[in-house]
């Protein structure tokens, strides 16, 4: 496990240093409304595949730039292939503005679990990592979760889609949990929103739709830390799901869960 989550630290670190690289020199486009793509992106997630081929030449691949997931990839619980989930580049809107709160998330999973990942901040040079069973780290220095009890008490993240209509659940939620708790933020990267939920920055983090990229290495550290990692309406969180809840202590979880609405 150890030997994995080096693997996830190095390629990681080769996708921000692409990142780095491109910094005020790339063109930006859509995807879909509000939902940006840039060649950071691209090429981030092309030096990672391919290092990742050489390393781990039998394992899969799932990128946020491919066209969905590939048909020979086995995520169900029976599968043995590992399978690597990969965002080259979290926080997109963020990185097109020169905004430095954004990441790579590298996630080697296996029968639909994370079995180790790695969220790396190439401008702050942050790196939480985590494997299964071996708790949760940032720069190699252990991590654990706040223990805040009470949504009065709590700072919450939120995530939401690139275009929210006024009168729509994720506002109605917004509004919610904006007026039970100590504060609210919205980051723009979920995949680091989860890590500062691990480090005890967050108190809590929800997201109304985020792709198991996002989340995928996220998830494990998160729950390595002492964390609470639930689906929408507080049941099971899987990969297929990817709409995770997410909470420092399971009292502050439940609470949460009683202002989102899905």
């Amino acid at each position: 496990m150890s030997e994995i989550v080096k693997v996830c630290e190095m390629v990681a670190r080769l996708g921000g240093d692409v990142l780095r690289r491109w910094e005020g020199r790339f063109e930006v486009r859509e995807k879909a409304p509000a939902d940006l793509v840039t060649e950071a992106d691209l090429e981030s997630q092309a030096t990672i595949r391919s290092r990742l081929a050489q390393l781990r030449p039998g394992d899969a691949f799932v990128g946020e730039e491919d066209d969905g997931l590939p048909a020979d990839i086995d995520m169900s619980s029976q599968s043995k292939q590992i399978v690597w989930i990969v965002d080259p580049l979290d926080g997109t809107t963020n990185y097109a503005h020169g905004l430095p709160y954004y990441a790579v998330s590298v996630a080697a999973t296996q029968g639909g679990r994370t079995l180790a990942g790695v969220v790396f901040n190439p401008v702050t040079e942050e790196c939480f990592s985590a494997s299964r069973g071996n708790g949760a780290f940032l720069n190699g220095q252990a991590i654990r979760i706040s223990q805040v009890e009470r949504l009065k008490d709590a700072l919450v993240a939120a995530s939401f889609p690139p275009v929210v209509e006024r009168g729509s659940r994720e506002v109605e939620s917004l509004l919610n949990v904006m007026e039970h708790s100590q504060s609210i933020r919205r980051t723009g990267s979920a995949a680091l929103n989860m890590c500062y939920v691990a480090s005890g920055r967050f108190d809590a983090y929800w997201a109304t739709r985020t792709r198991s990229w996002d989340v995928a290495a996220g998830w494990l550290i998160v729950e390595e830390a002492g964390g609470i990692v639930v689906g929408p309406a507080g049941g099971e969180f899987t990969l297929a799901v990817s709409t995770p809840i997410v909470a420092a202590t399971q009292s502050l979880c439940d609470e949460l869960l009683t202002h989102v609405r899905w």
